[in-house]
């Protein structure tokens, strides 16, 4: 397919989009255990290979930010329990049983170190395949080894990477590539919009430096922040998105590994609407099997 590059420049700069999904209002206790933690973070992801986002996201979920009591009182930030091996301090409560036994640590650094050994279990093997930028298929990993039984689990872990940035992280110490080599990239269309597909090691700039547009205005278009990764295969539109999906999609079911936001890319339709048609709020985490109206 042939398109007049210019044409087309003009036609998407017409369009001014809604706020991004990451001017919501943040939490702050979340803010401050991102702020806490990052580091710790980042220096298990070299010595461990697991993504400071997932161990992030991970310590979030399962401690409440670092708030509930029983973090305050164990220190376990992770929700590990015993299991036959653990030969150290336990405490014991409520979970999957009445009286379920779980770690305690003396602080809180022993158990993000715990949590990083406990997942090189074979049990978890499969993970460490992964791309270790891809926090989509870790998350959804996770839940398929049994990490957590809540069906939802992956799709609260993405939410949170998503919306605190936590992707940020995953390439910390690394540096900036900023010479591009121009790709040849294929412009489709489906719903009515024009779109290109990630590929390998790429990003919005090198999207936007192949096909002649301004970064700003792809990451409005896609309704993302700045630096958001794109992976082999996403889809970037080169224009403003619809309000709702195109006939005949009517309904979405979603599926483990989906948030908000990639489904409003699966059928080109503004994230805000999706929300707005389902009479969601911002803190909502879309759960395997849940359907979703389109239009």
């Amino acid at each position: 397919m042939k398109i007049h590059y210019t044409i087309l420049w003009f036609f998407c700069l017409s369009f001014v989009l809604p706020v991004q999904l990451t001017a919501q209002r943040r939490n702050q206790n979340y803010l401050d255990y991102i702020d806490n933690y990052k580091e710790l973070s980042i220096k298990h992801m070299a010595k461990y290979k697991i993504p400071a986002s997932i161990t992030l996201s991970q310590g979030i979920l399962e401690s409440g930010a670092g708030k509930s009591k029983f973090v305050r009182d164990t220190h376990n930030h992770f929700g590990i329990k015993c299991h036959s091996d653990w030969k150290g301090d336990r405490v014991y409560r409520a979970d999957d049983g009445p009286n379920d036994c779980f770690r305690s640590y003396k602080k809180a650094e022993e158990s993000f170190e715990d949590h990083s050994q406990f997942l090189q279990r074979n049990r978890y093997a499969s993970l460490f395949e992964l791309d270790i930028k891809d926090y989509v298929a870790w998350a959804k990993g996770l839940q398929k080894c049994g990490y957590a039984t809540d069906k939802a689990y992956a799709n609260k872990l993405i939410k949170l990477i998503e919306d605190y940035e936590l992707y940020r992280f995953d390439a910390k110490g690394k540096s900036k590539d900023t010479h591009f080599v121009t790709l040849k990239r294929t412009p489709y269309t489906d719903h009515g919009l024009i779109y290109v597909l990630g590929v390998d090691n790429d990003s919005y700039e090198r999207i936007a430096n192949d096909m002649g547009f301004n970064v700003k205005d792809l990451i409005k278009y896609n309704e993302v922040p700045e630096d958001f990764p794109v992976y082999k295969g996403n889809i970037i539109y080169l224009e403003k998105k619809n309000k709702k999906a195109e006939k005949p999609y009517t309904e979405h079911v979603v599926e483990v590994g989906e948030s908000m936001h990639s489904i409003s890319q699966t059928y080109g339709m503004q994230v805000k609407n999706l929300y707005k048609l389902n009479k969601k709020d911002f803190d909502y985490v879309p759960e395997e099997g849940d359907v979703l109206r389109l239009r």
